[in-house]
């Protein structure tokens, strides 16, 4: 078995420690003197003097391994290289695990949904994840884990292994997002990160609870393999801006939280592609605002277009056909009554902007529209006829098709 250079720099060390304990500066020079002194007619001067060099090197050893202790004299370089040798024991997922470990809940549902077959009722049981966003019981998770607003009973599992009926607050199947409260306080929220500045290559960490609360609290560990990917889920709704992961995602770790190297929150879990080492999450960026509203004033209203749209990217790709600018929201459909209807959006425009932020993506369009309330004045800029518009729009909560 190799040995452990460290260990065995600090045996050095505790010996050198028991041999020189109650050493002095002056002892120590009265040693020097005496030693030279002794063997000086026996040894000559150059064995004295190499007896000398000896004696000050183990001294000076003894000095400076105490000074460090205490925190007298330290070297700022020595002090971080010390550190850095001792967290080579520690891994990055050791030090994730045990900030965020606590901060990510099991979650059981039961619902009722109709058998079309059968032309009756069923119950149905469902598990998943969530992630604790504040320490009086607030948790942010997927929207299907909660049956999409169909659960008639939902039940949050912590680590510590106390359970407690939650009452869902809000949820939104087009960013298959919810928030759900327990009466609970004390609890560990987790820190979240700015998602817009993960790149593909960082580091990306996984918890949740895959197949089950028999398996609650799996730490799974990757990379970010891929950002902006667009999927559609189940249920047939296209959701876009996702973030892709190798990290292992499985059945059940929907709603757990995605985690940079830090330990801090970067994104919601919600999908497994049908090939292994593909999953997406949610980028934590866009729920911010959600739950933000909701954790301050109990609830969130969003806001809706009235559109049916698609980036001018992928309409290219799709169509073959030429656009005259490189980023935007075709717009297809316009939906009749509707805020971007009343404000005068046709059929053909491209959107650019909500309120002079750009919009490249229909993740960037969500999130902007996140950004503003009901009833709130605001402007909408599309391209048209080799040109940009700017359009008074006045948001509102209706439905789109």
């Amino acid at each position: 078995m190799d040995r452990d250079p460290y260990n065995d720099y600090n045996e050095y060390i505790r010996k050198r420690r028991k041999l020189n304990d109650g050493l002095t500066e002056k002892k120590v020079e009265s040693m020097i003197k005496e030693a030279v002194e002794k063997n000086k007619p026996h040894l000559g001067w150059l064995k004295a003097l190499t007896i000398l060099l000896l004696i000050y090197s183990l001294v000076m050893t003894y000095f400076v391994v105490n000074k460090v202790k205490i925190g007298e004299t330290t070297n700022p370089v020595t002090q971080e290289s010390t550190i850095s040798i001792k967290n080579d024991n520690v891994s990055v997922e050791n030090a994730v695990a045990k900030k965020a470990l606590d901060s990510v809940v099991g979650i059981t549902t039961v619902g009722v949904q109709e058998n079309i077959f059968f032309q009756k009722n069923q119950v149905v049981e469902g598990v998943g994840s969530g992630v604790i966003v504040s320490k009086d019981g607030y948790i942010l998770t997927n929207s299907h884990v909660i049956q999409d607003g169909k659960a008639e009973t939902i039940e949050v599992l912590l680590t510590n292994g106390k359970k407690s009926p939650a009452q869902l607050l809000w949820y939104d199947t087009t960013l298959d997002l919810a928030v759900v409260k327990v009466n609970m306080k004390g609890l560990k929220p987790v820190e979240m990160a700015d998602s817009d500045k993960v790149e593909i290559g960082d580091k990306a960490i996984a918890i949740g609870n895959p197949l089950g609360l028999d398996l609650q609290s799996t730490l799974t560990s990757g990379y970010i393999s891929g950002k902006d990917r667009t999927i559609t889920i189940e249920n047939g709704l296209q959701m876009d801006g996702l973030m892709q992961t190798d990290a292992a995602i499985n059945a059940g770790n929907s709603g757990g939280g995605l985690f940079d190297k830090e330990g801090k929150l970067i994104g919601i879990n919600t999908a497994k592609a049908s090939a292994e080492g593909i999953g997406f999450t949610i980028p934590i960026n866009v729920a911010k605002t959600i739950v933000d509203n909701i954790v301050s004033g109990g609830s969130f209203e969003g806001v809706k277009l009235g559109i049916s749209g698609i980036d001018v990217r992928t309409f290219q790709q799709a169509t073959r056909q030429e656009m005259p600018i490189e980023k935007g929201i075709y717009v297809v459909e316009v939906v009749n009554p509707s805020s971007a209807q009343k404000a005068g959006v046709q059929k053909g425009d491209i959107i650019t902007k909500i309120n002079g932020k750009e919009i490249s993506s229909m993740s960037s369009l969500k999130k902007a529209l996140l950004e503003v309330r009901p009833k709130q004045n605001g402007k909408i800029t599309v391209y048209r006829n080799g040109k940009e518009h700017d359009l008074n729009i006045v948001f509102d909560t209706l439905k789109e098709k």
